[in-house]
């Protein structure tokens, strides 16, 4: 084992503490993805209505904006170490909560719209969960592991998120069609129960000293004030915000796996995995054969060539041919992330990074959560194929934008 330490692929992994860091972020990331392709199932089992299934991210994404403000503040001054373990335990809560809220029993007792709300409810909480969870865990990761060792560590930190997010929907789907979603939730209760106690291994990660605190809001408008004049980051985040938010498909792949496809829920575990399985694939590969030189503009082709797959998969009818392309896109939106990551590791200070990466989240949240209520709201208006192809061509019209009117993006080198 040691000499597989030794090399410089798996350097980061011979630190005992970042070892039960991967493999507490395994099983939390792992958890979160199954609940995501079980919950827009069950929502979309019970109204038929893709609008509905963007409404979750809606619910999620407001409380996490609004506490990404503070909770940014809050971890650059407090323990890195006991954030992060109270928000996978507060995770485990609202996982036993969607346990119920979909069992036989609530099913038994209350009526859909019920069962329905309860699920909006559980996501609003999950919501305020993730402003914490997500900035935490970027913050502690530079404590984790020497600076020399820090390159490795965040390849090895995206990696997991990206195999997580394989094994998640993958695995949600095949339990799902073998032992019922009950028993699917069940499951995720004890796994994100281990990476519960797999952050009781890590030691504490108190702030950096600080000669005199300051008042909270001063503290976040240094934040802001960071990013905006640090180019090479807000370019970074804004062509992830705008990209992601127009040409994520995935909040729609309920209604393409039942409507289009015909492959039910093992097909929409099939479909959500595709995507991540693309960008483990170049995780491994950058792990051994990194990118040297021109990440900026290779980050921009992948955005671009990550909107093609994406109008490609709007217009396809063929089950394997939808695979494909979101296999493709997670290829190409692998590259763009990990050279986004590693700006923001490297360009932010660390007694900045709780306000950088809660600032980043906000852009994440709102890619994601906004963008699937945009996916959502624009499929009632123009219908779900023609939003899909429409969300790809902005995505690529914003790369063309950024190309041309923020030349720091594509100059990025590190």
């Amino acid at each position: 084992m040691s000499r597989i330490f030794k090399h410089a692929s798996f350097s980061a992994l011979k630190f005992k503490e970042f070892r039960s860091y991967i493999l507490a972020r395994f099983f939390f990331i792992l958890v979160l993805t199954m609940q995501a392709t079980l919950i827009s199932w069950k929502v979309f089992e019970i109204t038929k209505d893709p609008f509905s299934i963007g409404l979750i991210g809606i619910f999620e994404f407001f409380p996490a904006f609004f506490m990404a403000f503070y909770s940014g503040y809050i971890i650059d001054h407090n323990d890195k170490k006991k954030l992060l373990a109270s928000s996978i335990f507060a995770n485990l809560l609202l996982t036993i909560g969607f346990a119920f809220i979909t069992s036989h029993f609530a099913g038994a007792h209350f009526q859909k719209n019920t069962i329905l709300y309860g699920i909006y409810m559980i996501a609003f909480g999950t919501g305020i969960a993730r402003a914490f969870s997500g900035p935490t865990s970027f913050a502690l990761l530079g404590g984790l592991v020497p600076k020399e060792e820090l390159s490795n560590a965040i390849t090895w930190h995206s990696g997991i998120w990206q195999i997580s997010s394989v094994g998640g929907p993958a695995l949600a789907g095949i339990l799902f069609s073998l032992i019922g979603m009950e028993i699917s939730f069940r499951i995720m209760v004890g796994m994100m129960l281990v990476a519960v106690i797999a952050t009781l291994f890590i030691s504490s990660k108190p702030p950096m000293l600080i000669e005199k605190k300051e008042k909270m809001f001063k503290s976040i408008r240094e934040g802001f004030r960071f990013v905006w004049n640090t180019k090479e980051l807000l370019g970074a985040l804004s062509l992830d915000l705008f990209a992601v938010f127009f040409g994520g498909a995935t909040a729609m792949l309920p209604y393409f796996s039942d409507v289009i496809l015909k492959s039910g829920p093992t097909g929409l575990g099939i479909l959500r995995s595709a995507p991540a399985l693309g960008a483990v694939l170049v995780y491994v590969l950058i792990n051994f054969m990194p990118i040297n030189k021109n990440q900026g503009k290779s980050m921009l082709i992948c955005v671009a060539g990550f909107g093609l797959t994406i109008i490609a998969f709007g217009l396809s009818t063929y089950f394997w041919f939808s695979v494909f392309v979101l296999f493709l896109s997670g290829i190409l939106d692998g590259v763009s992330m990990l050279v986004r990551s590693t700006i923001l590791q490297l360009k932010t200070p660390e007694n900045m990074k709780g306000r950088v990466s809660a600032l980043n989240s906000i852009f994440v949240m709102s890619s994601n959560e906004l963008g699937a209520f945009e996916s959502g709201f624009m499929s009632r208006i123009m219908g779900v194929i023609p939003s899909v192809v429409f969300g790809g061509c902005m995505t690529v019209g914003i790369v063309i934008f950024t190309w041309i009117k923020i030349p720091a993006v594509k100059k990025i080198e590190y």
